[in-house]
Protein backbone atom coordinates (compact mmCIF):
# COMPACT_ATOMS: atom_id res chain seq x y z
CA UNK A 1 0.00 0.00 0.00
CA UNK A 2 1.33 3.46 -0.92
CA UNK A 3 2.06 5.93 1.84
CA UNK A 4 0.20 9.25 1.68
CA UNK A 5 2.33 12.17 0.55
CA UNK A 6 3.19 14.81 3.16
CA UNK A 7 1.22 18.07 3.10
CA UNK A 8 4.32 20.06 2.10
CA UNK A 9 4.49 18.19 -1.22
CA UNK A 10 1.79 20.43 -2.79
CA UNK A 11 4.45 23.01 -3.66
CA UNK A 12 6.16 23.23 -7.00
CA UNK A 13 9.95 23.22 -6.99
CA UNK A 14 11.17 25.97 -9.33
CA UNK A 15 14.38 24.97 -11.10
CA UNK A 16 14.95 27.86 -13.51
CA UNK A 17 13.23 31.20 -13.91
CA UNK A 18 13.34 33.80 -16.67
CA UNK A 19 12.92 36.89 -14.50
CA UNK A 20 13.78 39.26 -17.34
CA UNK A 21 10.89 38.00 -19.49
CA UNK A 22 8.13 39.89 -17.65
CA UNK A 23 10.09 43.13 -18.14
CA UNK A 24 11.09 42.56 -21.79
CA UNK A 25 7.64 41.31 -22.87
CA UNK A 26 4.02 42.18 -22.18
CA UNK A 27 2.70 38.76 -21.10
CA UNK A 28 -0.73 37.88 -22.51
CA UNK A 29 -1.59 34.23 -21.82
CA UNK A 30 0.30 31.66 -19.75
CA UNK A 31 0.31 27.93 -20.56
CA UNK A 32 1.68 24.97 -18.63
CA UNK A 33 3.51 22.48 -20.85
CA UNK A 34 5.29 19.23 -20.14
CA UNK A 35 8.80 18.64 -21.49
CA UNK A 36 10.15 15.52 -23.19
CA UNK A 37 13.43 14.90 -21.34
CA UNK A 38 16.01 12.14 -21.11
CA UNK A 39 16.95 10.58 -17.77
CA UNK A 40 20.17 12.55 -17.29
CA UNK A 41 18.35 15.81 -18.05
CA UNK A 42 15.80 15.10 -15.32
CA UNK A 43 18.57 14.32 -12.83
CA UNK A 44 20.42 17.49 -13.75
CA UNK A 45 17.23 19.56 -13.27
CA UNK A 46 16.50 17.88 -9.93
CA UNK A 47 19.91 19.12 -8.73
CA UNK A 48 18.69 22.64 -9.55
CA UNK A 49 20.89 23.12 -12.59
CA UNK A 50 19.48 24.62 -15.76
CA UNK A 51 18.85 28.00 -17.32
CA UNK A 52 16.18 29.40 -19.62
CA UNK A 53 17.47 32.99 -19.70
CA UNK A 54 18.16 33.16 -23.47
CA UNK A 55 15.64 30.53 -24.52
CA UNK A 56 12.44 30.78 -26.54
CA UNK A 57 9.82 28.41 -27.92
CA UNK A 58 8.75 27.93 -31.52
CA UNK A 59 6.00 26.06 -33.34
CA UNK A 60 7.35 23.69 -36.02
CA UNK A 61 4.58 21.94 -37.89
CA UNK A 62 2.33 20.27 -35.32
CA UNK A 63 4.86 20.49 -32.46
CA UNK A 64 6.23 23.11 -30.07
CA UNK A 65 9.96 23.12 -29.28
CA UNK A 66 11.94 24.79 -26.48
CA UNK A 67 15.08 26.17 -28.13
CA UNK A 68 18.35 27.29 -26.51
CA UNK A 69 17.46 26.16 -22.97
CA UNK A 70 20.61 25.11 -21.13
CA UNK A 71 20.47 21.92 -19.04
CA UNK A 72 24.10 21.10 -18.18
CA UNK A 73 25.37 17.54 -18.47
CA UNK A 74 24.79 15.32 -15.44
CA UNK A 75 28.03 14.75 -13.52
CA UNK A 76 27.56 10.92 -13.30
CA UNK A 77 25.92 10.52 -16.71
CA UNK A 78 28.85 8.72 -18.46
CA UNK A 79 28.12 7.79 -22.08
CA UNK A 80 24.35 8.22 -21.68
CA UNK A 81 24.71 11.95 -21.08
CA UNK A 82 22.71 14.48 -23.10
CA UNK A 83 23.66 17.50 -25.18
CA UNK A 84 23.34 20.65 -23.03
CA UNK A 85 21.53 22.99 -25.46
CA UNK A 86 19.53 20.59 -27.61
CA UNK A 87 15.95 21.57 -28.63
CA UNK A 88 13.39 19.93 -26.35
CA UNK A 89 9.84 19.03 -27.34
CA UNK A 90 7.07 20.66 -25.31
CA UNK A 91 3.94 18.63 -24.64
CA UNK A 92 0.71 20.53 -25.25
CA UNK A 93 -2.78 19.66 -26.47
CA UNK A 94 -3.39 20.04 -30.20
CA UNK A 95 -5.94 22.81 -29.58
CA UNK A 96 -3.37 24.80 -27.56
CA UNK A 97 -0.72 24.31 -30.26
CA UNK A 98 -3.14 25.61 -32.91
CA UNK A 99 -3.91 28.70 -30.78
CA UNK A 100 -0.21 29.39 -30.25
CA UNK A 101 0.58 28.89 -33.94
CA UNK A 102 -2.21 31.30 -34.95
CA UNK A 103 -1.13 33.99 -32.47
CA UNK A 104 2.54 33.78 -33.46
CA UNK A 105 1.77 33.82 -37.20
CA UNK A 106 -0.93 36.51 -37.29
CA UNK A 107 -0.34 38.85 -34.37
CA UNK A 108 3.47 38.81 -34.18
CA UNK A 109 3.50 37.36 -30.67
CA UNK A 110 6.42 35.42 -29.16
CA UNK A 111 6.51 32.24 -27.08
CA UNK A 112 8.61 32.92 -23.98
CA UNK A 113 9.36 30.36 -21.25
CA UNK A 114 8.85 31.96 -17.81
CA UNK A 115 9.97 29.09 -15.58
CA UNK A 116 10.87 25.40 -15.41
CA UNK A 117 9.62 23.55 -12.35
CA UNK A 118 8.56 20.19 -10.93
CA UNK A 119 4.86 19.99 -10.08
CA UNK A 120 3.33 18.15 -7.10
CA UNK A 121 3.47 14.84 -9.02
CA UNK A 122 7.21 15.26 -9.68
CA UNK A 123 6.79 15.98 -13.39
CA UNK A 124 8.97 18.59 -15.10
CA UNK A 125 6.86 21.43 -16.51
CA UNK A 126 7.48 24.70 -18.36
CA UNK A 127 5.41 27.82 -17.79
CA UNK A 128 5.11 29.18 -21.33
CA UNK A 129 3.81 32.69 -22.06
CA UNK A 130 2.34 34.11 -25.22
CA UNK A 131 3.81 37.62 -25.13
CA UNK A 132 4.43 40.72 -27.21
CA UNK A 133 7.82 42.47 -27.13
CA UNK A 134 7.96 45.83 -25.36
CA UNK A 135 9.52 48.87 -26.96
CA UNK A 136 11.99 51.04 -25.00
CA UNK A 137 9.37 53.68 -24.12
CA UNK A 138 6.99 50.94 -22.90
CA UNK A 139 9.74 49.61 -20.63
CA UNK A 140 10.31 53.09 -19.17
CA UNK A 141 6.57 53.46 -18.61
CA UNK A 142 6.48 50.05 -16.92
CA UNK A 143 9.31 51.09 -14.56
CA UNK A 144 7.54 54.38 -13.68
CA UNK A 145 4.30 52.51 -12.96
CA UNK A 146 6.10 49.97 -10.78
CA UNK A 147 7.94 52.71 -8.84
CA UNK A 148 4.70 54.63 -8.30
CA UNK A 149 3.01 51.51 -6.90
CA UNK A 150 5.91 51.01 -4.47
CA UNK A 151 5.75 54.67 -3.39
CA UNK A 152 1.96 54.55 -2.96
CA UNK A 153 2.32 51.43 -0.82
CA UNK A 154 4.92 53.19 1.36
CA UNK A 155 2.73 56.28 1.76
CA UNK A 156 -0.31 54.23 2.73
CA UNK A 157 1.73 52.15 5.16
CA UNK A 158 3.22 55.23 6.84
CA UNK A 159 -0.07 57.20 7.06
CA UNK A 160 -2.38 54.31 7.91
Amino acid sequence: MARPKPATFDKKKIVAENRRARFEYAVDTVYEAGIALTGTEVKSLRFGQGSIAESYAEVRGEEVWLVNANVPEFSHGNRYNHEAKRPRKLLLHEREINKLHGAVAREGMTLVPLSVYFNSHGRAKVELALAKGRKAHDKREHIKEREWKKEAGRLLRDKG
